[in-house]
Parts: C-alpha cells; sequence; structure tokens
C-alpha cells in the first residue's frame, strides 16, 4: 500500500511539474528568427482562446515595409488524428507567388491542429446534423484574429489585405466576406466547403443541402468580392457542384466570380498546395490581386 501511495505521488509530481501554469503568460509576435525563405519566420497570434497562442509561418519582402498583407487560412478534417498529426501549413509555392508581389504572407494555424493544439472550434458536427454555418464562423473567426494581430504591426499597411482560403479555410473565408471592404479588399477561395469525402469516399458530400443554404446565408452578409476557383479534377467539391455552391452564394447577394481551372496532379483539391496548382491559378490570382488593390487617396 505504501508502495503505491509512492507511486501515485510520485506521478502527481511528474504531472505538476511538467503541466503549464494555468497562469502562464501568453505572448504573441515573432517567436524565432526569420530563415529562407523569404524571411521565413515563426510566430504566435490570437486564438479564441485567450490561453493559447495560434502557431504561424510570416514569410515577406525584403525591407522594412509597410506591406501589403495575404492571409492563408488552411484547409482541415473532422478526423482527430488527422488534425493532431497536421503539420504546420507553408503553402510555399503560394507564399513565394505572393511575396514576389510585394505581400507579407501570414499562413495561422488554427486551434485542434498540430502544434497549436486545443479545442477543435470550427466543429461541424455529424452529417445529419451538420452546422455549416456555424463552423464556417468560427474559421473567420481565426482568420480575422490573426489577420487584426499583424495588421497592428509596422511592417503592414492597415489597408487592401486580401485572405485566400483553402477547402474548410475557404469555407470559412466566405463566412468572412462580411468584413469591412477597407481593411480586406479582395478574397479569393480554392474549393471552399465543408463535408467533402465524406466517410472517405470520392464525390460524396456530407448534408450538401445544408452546405448551399449555409453559402446562401454567407452570401445574403457579403460586402467583399471573391474570386472562386476549382481545379477540374476536384473529388471534394466537384466543379459541377462547387458552381451550386456559388450560385447559392450569389443568390444570397454575394458578388463572385467562379473559374474553372484544368486538372492539376491527381487529386486537383491539393492543387494550390503545389508549383504546379499555382501555376495553373496563377492568371486568376493576378487579376484577382489587382482588382484587389487599394485605392490611392486623391491629392489635394
Amino acid at each position: 500500500m505504501r508502495l503505491l501511495k509512492t507511486l501515485a505521488l510520485l506521478s502527481l509530481l511528474a504531472l505538476l511539474t511538467t503541466a503549464q501554469p494555468l497562469c502562464a503568460q501568453v505572448t504573441f509576435g515573432a517567436s524565432g528568427e526569420e530563415g529562407e525563405p523569404f524571411r521565413r519566420q515563426e510566430w504566435r497570434v490570437p486564438s479564441p482562446d485567450t490561453d493559447i497562442a495560434a502557431h504561424a509561418l510570416l514569410f515577406r519582402p525584403a525591407g522594412a515595409g509597410p506591406f501589403r498583407v495575404a492571409v492563408i487560412a488552411h484547409a482541415s478534417t473532422q478526423n482527430v488524428l488527422r488534425r493532431a498529426q497536421m503539420p504546420q501549413p507553408e503553402y510555399r509555392p503560394l507564399a513565394a507567388f505572393l511575396v514576389a508581389r510585394g505581400f507579407a504572407v501570414l499562413v495561422p494555424e488554427r486551434l485542434g491542429h498540430g502544434a497549436t493544439g486545443g479545442r477543435y472550434a470550427e466543429d461541424q458536427g455529424g452529417c445529419d446534423e451538420a452546422d455549416y454555418a456555424r463552423s464556417g464562423r468560427a474559421t473567420a473567426e481565426q482568420i480575422r484574429l490573426a489577420l487584426e494581430f499583424l495588421r497592428r504591426q509596422d511592417f503592414i499597411r492597415k489597408e487592401g489585405a486580401v485572405v485566400i482560403g483553402h477547402s474548410a479555410g475557404g469555407w470559412g473565408a466566405l463566412a468572412l466576406a462580411n468584413a469591412d471592404p477597407k481593411a480586406i479588399s479582395a478574397i479569393t477561395v480554392f474549393a471552399p466547403g465543408r463535408g467533402g469525402h465524406a466517410n472517405d469516399e470520392s464525390n460524396r458530400i456530407c448534408a450538401p443541402h445544408t452546405l448551399l443554404a449555409a453559402a446562401t446565408e454567407f452570401g445574403k452578409a457579403a460586402r467583399i468580392p471573391v474570386t472562386w476557383l476549382v481545379a477540374a479534377n476536384d473529388s471534394y467539391f466537384s466543379p459541377s457542384f462547387s458552381k451550386s455552391l456559388e450560385d447559392a452564394f450569389r443568390g444570397g447577394g454575394g458578388q463572385v466570380d467562379l473559374r474553372i481551372l484544368p486538372a492539376v496532379g491527381s487529386e486537383g483539391h491539393w492543387m494550390i498546395e503545389t508549383e504546379a496548382g499555382v501555376k495553373a491559378a496563377s492568371g486568376d490570382l493576378v487579376r484577382a490581386l489587382n482588382r484587389a488593390k487599394p485605392v490611392a487617396a486623391k491629392k489635394p
């Protein structure tokens, strides 16, 4: 009995010495030195949980700025193990494309993913009762927090930000289209949606009618123009379903331009993570960025 008590006390002591203090100070900003490529630097940005700093990567051009900022919102999964094992998103080919055009690029990792950890704030629920509107708004809130924090930095311009979302990140970007157009001048989404590959089956979407209804809801509040891109060989949200989803967003009142891109690789849903995918999308990306240029103030 004494041995069992001793072991229990040792286990408790180990837990207390390794656990983070509940009142530990959460700090935001740069958390490492700049490196290659493109001044790559680890950052910590705010999350909806005030005791958790979300991990992020920042890329930027040479010089002191101020730079326009682009936030890239990553894809997600309902699978707990896959989320926990997710490496820090980088979208390096896309980041390189944006840095070359004068943008500082922030890639934040949202709650419930990888090294950031914490609760999965954007859980959509089970297939039969999927709440896609709520999950999209939760994703949008995390994008907004990261963007607002970076906009307070001296090397970032306060206006003319762009948001680029991929899959679930794109779905959150659609929910964010109700933001101030002076702060965010354009949104580009790559195959936005939730519930794709239901039960890991290609071209099967969980509760598609609910997804369409949520897209209409987002469109009603939208104030920012959206460029919507999907590859011809996307088996998560096919071009035909993406067209229905875009129609629902437009029908709600959203300003949107849908483009079907050529097939890229074996699965077009992941095109934006590759050099080939960025090249295929480059023309549409340039048009979206040019349309999003802030209007210069007139000289008196």
